[in-house]
């Protein structure tokens, strides 16, 4: 029997995607503006706000910030009105702050829940490689093994070929070898600066246009994809890929053993999870936020549970007549917008 077995009796992603849309719209107001900071600001204050609504006792195990030096919602914060199951909380307001900033596509506000205890603490582990896929492909990945042997086995779990394959892989000087590796047995690469939240999300439902993510990114958008993957009942395998200097060190020190694999019930140890996320820039899979003066702010998003595998798209329209929930700075810069 798991040890998390005190489990919400509601859907809380419900109530998670109101969190999302907040800093989502929060945030859009600074898109192409050419500062993260503003942005992600927007979106933290947001989120936090509209966290103190939320029926949990909640502690934030996974925040944005120390690895950007940005604002952020930090470890170990307190989040919710106290009342309901107690749960960790992995939150990023702004998945793709230069993406938002350049007002390029598929930033996203993501947030990801689960019973206390039961996510994965990266501690200073900064940076992970790994490699996400949809259901029907979980059982053939191996992380330690080549990128060529993982998308042989992938294309022959999906009946594809593996030129037919898609792979989202972030476009950093470290994945030079990882490119040149899948470009060698004619998959097809898509490069993307930024937001591996959203390239696992892809990867893990059926017909995004994605079949897998490879490479190195962040560990807190690791654990919060994982919350994700684990609701899509997709696959995820994870390593620790130290990269800065710092990052290195201290990990040495602390004999903490790099080849160890951390699957997908490492990550999220509990039978139910809950995640949600609202586009803030146009993407490819969740639009982004739109401003009218007579519709409003019309938001996209995405909500999963995990225990009853329920996926839902939802086009919120938020009315700028009254004030919301969004908080009281971010609808005053909704209405700005409008008007302008």
């Amino acid at each position: 029997m798991s040890p998390f077995t005190k489990q919400p009796d509601r859907n809380m992603a419900m109530e998670l995607v109101r969190v999302t849309e907040a800093a989502a719209i929060s945030a859009a107001r600074y898109m192409g503006v050419g500062n993260k900071e503003i942005g992600d600001q927007a979106a933290v204050d947001a989120m936090r706000a509209v966290l103190e609504t939320v029926d949990m006792d909640g502690v934030v195990i996974i925040g944005e910030g120390e690895k950007d030096e940005a604002p952020m919602l930090y470890n170990g914060e307190k989040v919710g009105n106290g009342n309901g199951p107690k749960m960790d909380v992995a939150v990023d307001p702004v998945e793709g702050t230069r993406l938002l900033a350049n007002g390029t596509a598929n930033s996203i506000a993501v947030i990801a829940a689960s019973a206390s205890g039961s996510m994965w603490v990266p501690e200073d582990s900064l940076y992970m490689k790994k490699i996400v896929v949809e259901e029907r492909a979980k059982h053939v990945i191996n992380i330690k093994d080549s990128p060529a042997e993982n998308l042989e086995r992938i294309a022959h779990a999906l009946d594809r070929d593996v030129h037919e394959l898609t792979v989202f892989v972030l476009d950093k000087p470290r994945h030079k070898k990882l490119i040149e590796d899948i470009r060698s047995v004619g998959a097809r690469i898509s490069l993307h600066t930024d937001g591996d939240v959203m390239g696992a999300l892809m990867a893990a439902i059926p017909g995004t246009g994605v079949d897998v993510l490879m490479g190195t990114g962040g560990t807190p958008e690791g654990v919060i994809a994982a919350a994700a993957v684990k609701a899509l009942r997709g696959g995820m395998q994870a390593m620790r890929d130290p990269q800065l200097e710092d990052e290195k060190r201290i990990i040495a020190e602390k004999g903490i053993d790099l080849n160890k694999v951390l699957y997908i019930d490492d990550l999220i140890r509990a039978e139910d999870a809950f995640f949600a996320a609202t586009g803030i820039t146009e993407g490819s899979f969740l639009k982004g936020v739109h401003f009218d003066k007579i519709k409003g702010v019309t938001t996209h998003s995405i909500v999963i549970r995990a225990l009853s595998g329920s996926i839902r798209l939802i086009e919120g329209s938020h009315s700028l007549k009254r004030k919301l929930e969004f908080g009281e700075k971010g609808m005053q810069d909704a209405v700005k917008m409008a008007s302008m």
